[in-house]
């Protein structure tokens, strides 16, 4: 667990390869490797504190070449992960040719070095172990935490939800869009894909499961028209941080006849 009154300075001492804004590439050897982390991001420093201290040493331990993106929410809306999911994407893409991209939640920390940050040939949901739910799925449907998919299978499920605000059902979403879209899932062992959840944690348990006929029924109407295409917001600025990039975005913006709540 991070000391007690570590210092961004300290964090940054103990780092001397990662490059501002967050980028990191091994010295001495040749990476095939290529991962983009993207964090949303509403307020909760100490998590993102304790998420950057843990998680830098972690990826550099891989020999990847990799960079951490926050993408930080404004304008006091009601959060919305799945859009904020899709700005980092966007933004990441833009700057590298990222050949995976892992969708990280603030506050789970990887406790397993055999847990690999890289893409397969499916989809994957990494985090299936938390200690919050004694280290094993919620319910089989569950894909919260922490989710990796290759920029060709997001493009391919239309991306992130950018319908749902507040803490529910984005990520039983996209279950439902990767059985729609007829891709597979894979899954890490149980014994390397453990998380540590911080404190104050959201508990997702109580979610409908998206195999429930109820819920997967709008979806297949909207799926394919709430996502990647239809995502709207605005980047009001982008900072080179040393240990991350920064992305705060006006996610206020919207595509034409999608709501959003004051």
């Amino acid at each position: 667990m991070i000391p007690e009154n570590l210092t961004m300075e300290q964090m940054v001492e103990k780092n001397p390869l990662v490059k501002l804004g967050g980028q990191y590439q091994p010295p001495d050897c040749w990476t095939q490797h290529h991962t983009a982390v993207v964090v949303p991001y509403y307020g909760q420093a100490k998590h993102l504190q304790h998420l950057l201290y843990h998680l830098h040493p972690f990826l550099q331990r891989q020999q990847l070449h990799y960079a951490i993106y926050v993408v930080n929410q404004v304008n006091n809306t009601i959060f919305n992960r799945g859009k904020l999911r899709n700005v980092g994407f966007w933004e990441a893409m833009q700057e590298e040719d990222w050949d995976c991209v892992f969708f990280h939640d603030v506050n789970l920390l990887p406790e397993d070095n055999r847990n690999l940050y890289i893409c397969d040939i499916f989809p994957a949901h990494v985090s299936v172990a938390i200690d919050k739910f004694n280290y094993k799925l919620p319910y089989r449907g569950y894909l919260g935490g922490v989710f990796a998919l290759r920029p060709v299978h997001y493009l391919r499920i239309n991306g992130f939800p950018n319908t749902y605000w507040g803490w529910d059902r984005e990520d039983d979403d996209i279950a439902a869009r990767l059985k729609l879209s007829g891709m597979f899932l894979s899954r890490p062992h149980l014994l390397f894909g453990r998380y540590h959840m911080l404190e104050e944690g959201l508990d997702p348990s109580h979610k409908q499961s998206p195999e429930s006929p109820g819920f997967l029924g709008p979806i297949q109407h909207r799926w394919q028209h709430d996502g990647a295409n239809s995502l709207g917001y605005r980047l009001l600025s982008k900072e080179l941080q040393p240990l991350y990039t920064n992305l705060t975005v006006d996610i206020s913006v919207s595509a034409p006849g999608a709501p959003v709540p004051s």
